[in-house]
């Protein structure tokens, strides 16, 4: 496929910044900027000494030949963007957190499995950067996550149990997922409760009985699934599950280019899909 954009187009275009750009995500990061009309890509950054240094972004991730060279230096790369779409590794997300904040950029993070000393220090980032960090990117997840915040506040711990059940490809190396501590998150919120302090990840042997409050996660991991996440609510006598299929990868990439065109322009901070949504 071969870019379209014209050259009106790509001069008021924002500039966007691809890491981990030979992956799964940032293949499918490359074509969605490829295929908006408001966004070019400007750079590509992979990890040192991967076999892809030198060879031309665009067909690398099947959009088209475009001039982008694949680099591993990301400070000459940052320096002419406006912004980074990130879903790479905690450590990694760290590095291009300090640097966007340096070049006071927009900066996407879909990367998942950040201890809380990540999350600190990427909330020091949002200081100078404009941050839009989410556990999923897409549409549906976070829609679903406004939907399991009302449900987990109309529906009382004592009456309904709360049970988050994802899955996801074989090499999916965190657990659960973003998307699963997302909805958790909003399920803890409707119930004004910390998720920290009521989460049961493991359950092993002889455990007893399930206490009321809780927030349970079951995590299944196989084949190529690109993401399934459910919600139970588990009564009595009856139970609800909301639930969302993700069927390609192309819904988180073209939530974050979304995310990178409604972060320009705003002031720095912290922020999240919920606020680009509006929801």
């Amino acid at each position: 496929m071969t870019s379209t954009v014209s050259a009106a187009q790509t001069s008021s275009a924002m500039r966007l910044v691809v890491t981990g750009a030979g992956g799964r995500m940032g293949k499918a990061l490359i074509r969605a900027i490829t295929e908006n009309p408001d966004t070019v890509l400007s750079g590509a950054i992979v990890r040192e000494g991967s076999p892809l240094i030198g060879q031309d972004a665009g067909e690398v991730a099947g959009a088209g030949k475009n001039g982008i060279i694949i680099s591993a230096d990301p400070l000459p790369v940052f320096a002419e963007a406006q912004g980074v779409l990130d879903f790479t590794t905690p450590a990694s997300t760290l590095v291009y957190a300090a640097l966007a904040a340096q070049a006071r950029i927009v900066h996407v993070i879909g990367t998942t499995g950040c201890s809380a000393a990540d999350e600190e220090k990427i909330r020091a980032a949002a200081r100078h950067a404009t941050i839009i960090k989410s556990g999923n990117m897409s549409l549906g997840v976070n829609l679903l996550s406004a939907l399991v915040e009302q449900a987990a506040r109309a529906l009382g711990p004592s009456a309904f149990d709360i049970e988050i059940l994802e899955m996801h490809h074989k090499h999916k190396v965190d657990a659960p997922s973003g998307t699963a501590l997302l909805l958790g998150e909003a399920a803890a919120q409707g119930r004004d409760i910390a998720l920290t302090d009521h989460s049961v990840r493991v359950r092993d042997g002889h455990t007893g009985a399930r206490e009321d409050g809780t927030i349970g996660f079951a995590t299944l991991r196989g084949g190529s699934v690109v993401g399934d996440h459910s919600v139970i609510f588990a009564g009595t006598s009856e139970r609800i599950t909301l639930s969302h299929q993700a069927q390609d990868r192309s819904v988180f990439a073209q939530g974050a280019v979304s995310a990178a065109l409604w972060g320009q322009g705003k002031k720095p901070g912290l922020y999240t899909m919920r606020d680009v949504l509006g929801l």
